[in-house]
């Protein structure tokens, strides 16, 4: 490891095209994953935008973001701005707020996300499916368009997307809108991909498997019995947001591939935890919500 400027720890190999201190622009930053990288982003040295729909919640989370790590130096490196990935025009302005602050987007994450109850299609309103979509497919296509619009103009710079259930092609009965909307999103990652290719811009995609989050135990409060039923396997499955999160910033630090798929949950770690389960038991979440 190197230090950073600002005694940050930069990483050994990563892209010289980021610099010591790359911009990073992380939308749905406000907690989860999108929180957690941001965060981890900061310990590397990086300057760090977040967004998230609501203006208190945003700056709350800066606020929280600048404690955490400590220090004024931490304060003139983090950055939020209110956006709703589903607005174009909000998109647009958080790159160019982005580009204000951090002098360059270097990084641009696509990572604002909704979810569903596990539920099946006729128990869905219609007004969270089309949310959904709104979100997951429509937020992602206006990031891509605002970060590759504006990284071609210096030749550089790297997007990646959020995927999960249902991008690989797995089938869980009672996803099938957030499924069906991150199957779409892997297509728009190849796609983004093959046209960013001479451009000396990188499109990816993240895949951080089961994180414990909100996203994933929301829907089961006030269901017990559904909740006993799926903790032991949530438990093998899933990851803190602490634990994936550092990696996935390493990694998307030193990749200089266009197209790549950075993945947390291998199909190896996931036969190596089922094979070990009955020896190892994991307890990331509590036995009742």
């Amino acid at each position: 490891m190197v230090q950073a400027p600002d005694g940050g720890a930069a990483l050994n190999g990563a892209n010289p095209a980021f610099g010591a201190s790359p911009g990073v622009v992380i939308t749905g930053g406000t907690r989860g994953i999108g929180y957690g990288l941001a965060k981890a982003f900061l310990a590397a040295g990086a300057r760090v935008v977040i967004s998230g729909r609501d203006a208190a919640v945003v700056q709350a989370a800066v606020a929280s973001l600048q404690a955490g790590a400590g220090g004024a130096q931490v304060s003139e490196r983090v950055f939020g701005q209110a956006c709703d990935a589903r607005n174009w025009g909000d998109m647009q302005a958080l790159w160019n707020f982005a580009e204000a602050e951090l002098g360059a987007v270097d990084i641009w994450i696509n990572n604002a996300g909704l979810g569903q109850p596990q539920t099946d299609l006729e128990g869905l309103e219609p007004g969270l499916i089309a949310a959904i979509f709104d979100t997951n497919c429509s937020g992602a296509l206006y990031g891509c368009k605002a970060a590759m619009q504006g990284m071609k103009k210096r030749g550089r710079g790297a997007i990646y997307n959020l995927e999960g259930l249902g991008s690989s092609g797995g089938l869980i009965r009672g996803m099938t809108a957030y499924g069906a909307s991150k199957r779409a999103l892997a297509y728009i990652v190849d796609s983004v991909a093959l046209e960013a290719r001479g451009t000396g811009i990188i499109v990816g995609a993240l895949r951080p498997g089961m994180t414990a989050t909100d996203l994933i135990v929301g829907e089961y409060r006030g269901k017990p019995d559904e909740w006993a039923k799926v903790r032991r396997i949530f438990n093998i499955l899933s990851d803190t947001v602490e634990t994936i999160a550092p990696p996935l910033v390493e990694r998307m630090l030193r990749n200089r591939r266009n197209g790549a798929r950075i993945v947390w949950l291998t199909g190896f770690k996931v036969a190596m935890r089922f094979m070990t389960a009955p020896f190892a038991k994991r307890s990331i979440y509590p036995e009742t919500l």
